[in-house]
């Protein structure tokens, strides 16, 4: 894979406009290819720190009173099992999203009449990731078009 080492100039698109289009398309496949990594490698310390995590500390319940023993340990454990339910409840919906694809409408506007936009932007971003509007012809049975 080469990377691109310039800017193309103004002659280049003289030829026709196919060199900045091949050079913008070989930016845009490098920063995908880099970014993808990145986050690949990413992932893999993450599993490791969550393994050593447990691992240093010999039991799950044990975690959040690890990370945080100077804190009051009732405090923390009642944050640690809210955690639990909003991943548990995060995790349902990331395991089917397009059952959810009305729920999600419904959150991200109840967040937005409360003044909170950024969450309510980022509830909305994933539910067109994961369950895009439907297409209308995707409904339509064979035969429909008169």
């Amino acid at each position: 894979m080469s990377i691109p080492t310039s800017t193309p100039t103004p002659a280049d698109d003289a030829q026709g406009g196919q060199v900045l289009e091949d050079a913008a398309f070989e930016t845009m496949r490098t920063d995908a290819v880099l970014a993808g990594r990145a986050m690949s490698s990413g992932a893999f310390l993450a599993g490791l720190i969550a393994s050593a995590e447990l691992d240093t500390v010999g039991r799950p319940d044990k975690l959040a009173t690890d990370l945080w023993p100077d804190e009051d340990p009732v405090l923390i454990q009642e944050v640690w099992d809210r955690a639990l339910a909003v991943g548990l409840h995060a995790g349902r919906r990331s395991a089917s999203p397009r059952l959810y694809r009305d729920e999600m409408a419904r959150v991200s506007e109840a967040l937005s009449e409360a003044g909170f936009h950024a969450m309510a932007g980022l509830v909305a971003r994933s539910r067109r990731l994961v369950a895009p509007e439907a297409h209308p012809a995707d409904n339509e049975r064979a035969g429909d078009h008169g």
